[in-house]
């Protein structure tokens, strides 16, 4: 039943509200597949996606060289021109070297920039908060906050985020905190745009006035992820809510499986005959259990 209410207003979303944390794609043989990379984005934009994050958690950053993330984004800003925005992931545990990738990431033609806390290192929050506006003052571009502390071992305190948003280049979080009532503190008194970096949040989030989502499980499903913001957003809160519990199965198979998001997500679009290619290590690929598995829960989401 649609409902009689208007919907809360979103905050701003300055890269658009449907953004993929895309894969990057290798070759067998495990180098970069900049064509591989241009089909696939081509491919998420033309269903649905207003924006991609290259080079984060799902794009192996880890694992993928300076060059390599500078090379992608030329070749994905070249397959989308102007359809999509491009956010950068330049975020590591050094400043510095944080500092020049974000200045490549702009010569490439990034749109904006993910920076992750400093990992490993564990700085207090008066570190963080230096840290990310050196990164902010080193380019022209605006700044996505990716605060996952289960990954970094430090999270982004919602104190620090209030702080940051005096900033006038970081614009953005990129949520995957699980930590929903900091989330609604920092909406409730700062115009930064939040982005659920969770799957299982992007109705929740969107609902209580965040940006949208920089989702995995847009790689193998943008149009139907879309189509749970674009419901809520006409006003039908029963079909938003509808899509967001049909996906439930597909988002647990892939995020909390026990499995690395990146490694499933590459075997379903292997499956489905997408670019992807094998995972760098140290991860390994899913076993064709795994593989068959997520394809059953694919068809079952797409067919009605």
């Amino acid at each position: 039943m649609t409902t009689p209410f208007p919907s809360a207003s979103p905050s701003p979303s300055p890269f658009g509200r449907a953004l993929c944390a895309m894969v990057t794609p290798f070759t067998p043989a495990g180098a970069l597949d900049l064509d591989g990379a241009a089909r696939l984005a081509d491919h998420l934009v033309s269903r649905g996606c207003d924006g991609l994050v290259l080079s984060g958690t799902t794009g192996e950053s880890p694992t993928t060289t300076d060059a390599e993330k500078s090379a992608l984004v030329t070749a994905v800003r070249e397959a989308v021109g102007s359809r999509a925005a491009i956010v950068a992931g330049v975020g590591t545990a050094d400043t510095a070297h944080t500092a020049e990738l974000a200045r490549e990431a702009e010569k490439a033609g990034a749109d904006g920039l993910l920076v992750v806390a400093p990992y490993y290192s564990r700085p207090p929050q008066d570190a963080i908060e230096a840290h990310f506006r050196e990164i902010a003052d080193v380019t022209g571009l605006p700044l996505v906050l990716y605060d996952i502390p289960a990954r970094t071992g430090t999270r982004i305190e919602p104190d620090t985020m209030l702080r940051l948003a005096e900033h006038p280049r970081i614009v953005a979080v990129k949520d995957c905190s699980y930590d929903f009532l900091a989330a609604q503190k920092v909406l409730a008194r700062t115009d930064l745009a939040y982005y659920a970096g969770c799957d299982e949040h992007i109705l929740a989030l969107y609902a209580v006035g965040g940006a949208g989502y920089a989702s995995t499980v847009a790689n193998v499903v943008p149009d139907h992820l879309r189509a749970v913001l674009d419901a809520f957003d006409a006003g039908d809160t029963a079909r938003a809510a509808d899509l967001q519990r049909r996906a439930s199965a597909l988002i647990e198979a892939l995020m909390a499986n026990g499995l690395p998001g990146t490694v499933t997500t590459k075997a379903l679009l292997t499956a489905l005959g997408l670019p992807a290619g094998p995972v760098r290590r140290p991860l390994r690929p899913a076993d064709r259990k795994t593989t068959d598995s997520l394809r059953s829960l694919h068809e079952n989401l797409t067919a009605g």
